[in-house]
């Protein structure tokens, strides 16, 4: 009996996800640790609100940062959310050594199509759609760290407190191959403010080993005052010369993506825990997703327990929390499983 599809295969093609986009949660709609963050500084370095989508600083800048999961979006794109940086501690002029950035990490074995390393290396293009008061040249810049090679591209805002999409296309390097392995490979970086010790250079728009004064020439210095505001969404990587339009993903999808990265269990852990036939009391438990390695986990605070809790044999798929009590329970959130590149 044959099988009759019914409605337009073209739409329903269409609509299906292809994962073209390299970058995941660029449309900053997933949040797990919190929609806000205070006070970052050089010591801050790491992920504080939006999923996969890190705040790094570096050398001994006095500048400090609030970054927001923000509801400020272009109009009629079909985003709902964006990352916002708002400089809350001016610094007029950075140090040699001071980096300011914004960066997402990716898995080596996730770009392989990619065929960086070859003589077939495919081109990759970015685009995405950013905003400030502080108007001038912003480097976007990819970071090969399987072989410290890199790229930069230089990018304007043009328009203060104005929506702009911005599409930036690097060529394929056919030195150095991403290393087929769930470590670090490649890194997407939004440069905020770059000292000379990065900026002193001719810019480095052709791929080639890193050369750290050639990275970030041309930068402004988002930190020079508080009245700087950066925001950003609708981040698409895909290999190509050209950009498509943003490749929205299911909310469940999207976050499970996040969720081999870093889960949060925001509810409580409760029940008795089963005995080992020793002096204690364990419980397994299976993650969501299968994470990207076996991750670092961290336990709620622990109600009714005489001993523990403690998590111990964390693999991708799970963990175990041993101690020793009976009706015990684990305020939220139960536990923080943690992976990140």
């Amino acid at each position: 009996m044959a099988i009759t599809r019914i409605g337009n295969p073209a739409i329903a093609d269409v609509r299906e996800p292809n994962f073209r986009n390299i970058i995941i949660n660029g449309d900053m709609s997933i949040a797990q640790r919190g929609t806000s963050a205070t006070g970052l500084t050089n010591a801050s370095t790491g992920y504080h609100t939006v999923d996969r989508f890190q705040f790094a600083e570096s050398g001994s800048p006095s500048a400090a940062f609030t970054q927001t999961q923000s509801s400020d979006v272009p109009t009629g794109q079909g985003f709902a959310k964006s990352l916002k940086m708002d400089c809350t501690t001016a610094q007029g002029s950075l140090a040699a050594g001071d980096l300011i950035r914004i960066r997402t990490t990716f898995e080596g074995q996730n770009l392989q199509y990619l065929k960086k390393g070859t003589s077939s290396a495919e081109s990759t293009t970015a685009s995405f759609w950013v905003k400030s008061n502080k108007t001038g040249t912003y480097i976007c810049q990819l970071l090969d760290k399987d072989n410290s090679r890199s790229i930069s591209k230089s990018y304007t805002i043009s328009s203060a407190d104005t929506w702009e999409k911005k599409t930036i296309t690097y060529d394929g390097d056919t030195t150095g191959a991403f290393t087929n392995d769930n470590g670090s490979s490649l890194q997407v970086i939004w440069w905020l403010g770059a000292g000379s010790g990065s900026s002193s250079g001719t810019l480095q728009t052709s791929w080639g080993a890193t050369t750290t004064a050639d990275t970030a020439v041309g930068q402004v210095n988002f930190a020079d005052s508080t009245s700087n505001d950066w925001y950003i969404t609708g981040v698409q990587l895909e290999a190509g010369t050209t950009a498509s339009d943003f490749e929205f993903l299911p909310v469940d999808r999207n976050m499970s993506r996040c969720q081999r990265y870093y889960i949060k269990l925001n509810s409580e852990i409760y029940g008795n825990c089963n005995y080992d036939g020793t002096s204690n009391l364990q419980n397994y438990y299976m993650f969501r997703e299968v994470m990207r390695a076996g991750p670092t986990i961290t336990v709620g605070n622990a109600n009714g327990w005489t001993s523990g809790p403690t998590a111990a044999s964390a693999t991708v798929d799970g963990f175990r929390i041993y101690g020793a009590g009976n009706n015990v329970y684990i305020d939220p959130p139960g536990y923080i499983a943690d992976a990140e590149l």
